[in-house]
């Protein structure tokens, strides 16, 4: 009897010990798991650190667009969409993958960076300008272009800024698409640019919402390209014209 009880309570002691093992491994695990969504989530956004390299600022201590591309040698602009949390700077890589789990800064991120395609001109000189960001859902990078599927949101959100080193331009958003990742006028950037009355009347015929702003074939136009969560190829664009502020002016 006294063996059978000695086995017993060693068979607890063992039993015990793998159950605080099992704990502590939840505990690490879901740990872990916070951290790697607050990292994720908190890499969304710009820092305070990247934000004061934003361009547009006036005064005898604005930041130039040099000082910007100090941090990176890809950084080409900066795209603001008014009232929304679309506020980022805009990089290039040599394809169009480099930067889907690529920070502004060079490191790897899951976020990624908002980058414009391989395929455009560095300057935005392009006829079609092609940009691409992850859709996080806390909002940030270009999350809130799902927002634009929202018929109010859409209407009440048509400006934003876009900030090259030697020129700025006001962004009139005219138009929400939603398509798939294989869509012709939308993600083969050559073709659109060569048939730009077509990609128009593409645009104006299957947009979700659409803003008659008498948009013509010689107008300079950015995309906003995010995923849709729901689809596993589905795609939210915003489009806008890009106007001088020397025109507007």
């Amino acid at each position: 009897m006294e063996r059978a009880a000695a086995f017993a309570r060693i068979g607890n002691q063992i039993l015990g010990f793998i159950a605080s093992i099992m704990i502590l491994t939840m505990f690490a695990y879901g740990g872990y798991s916070l951290w790697d969504v607050y990292s994720t989530f908190s890499g969304a956004f710009v820092s305070s650190d990247l934000l004061k390299f934003k361009p547009g600022v006036q005064g005898n201590n604005a930041p130039t667009f040099e000082e910007l591309r100090k941090i990176n040698r890809d950084v080409k602009a900066w795209i603001t969409v008014d009232d929304t949390h679309i506020d980022y700077p805009v990089v290039q890589g040599s394809d169009d993958m480099e930067y889907v789990n690529k920070d502004v800064y060079g490191e790897f991120s899951l976020s990624g960076a908002i980058f414009i395609s391989a395929h455009n001109k560095q300057d935005f000189s392009d006829s079609y300008n092609l940009l691409y960001g992850h859709h996080m859902d806390n909002g940030g990078m270009f999350g809130d272009v799902m927002e634009f599927i929202d018929e109010d949101y859409f209407n009440k959100h048509r400006t934003g800024k876009l900030f090259l080193p030697d020129e700025t331009f006001d962004i009139e958003i005219y138009a929400l698409i939603e398509c798939d990742a294989y869509d012709r006028y939308i993600y083969n950037v050559v073709d659109a640019m060569n048939d730009m009355d077509g990609f128009q009347t593409y645009i104006r015929e299957n947009a979700t919402h659409y803003r008659d702003i008498d948009v013509k074939a010689d107008d300079r136009i950015i995309s906003l390209s995010t995923c849709v969560d729901a689809q596993t190829n589905g795609r939210a664009v915003v489009l806008g014209r890009m106007i001088s502020t020397e025109q507007t002016d």
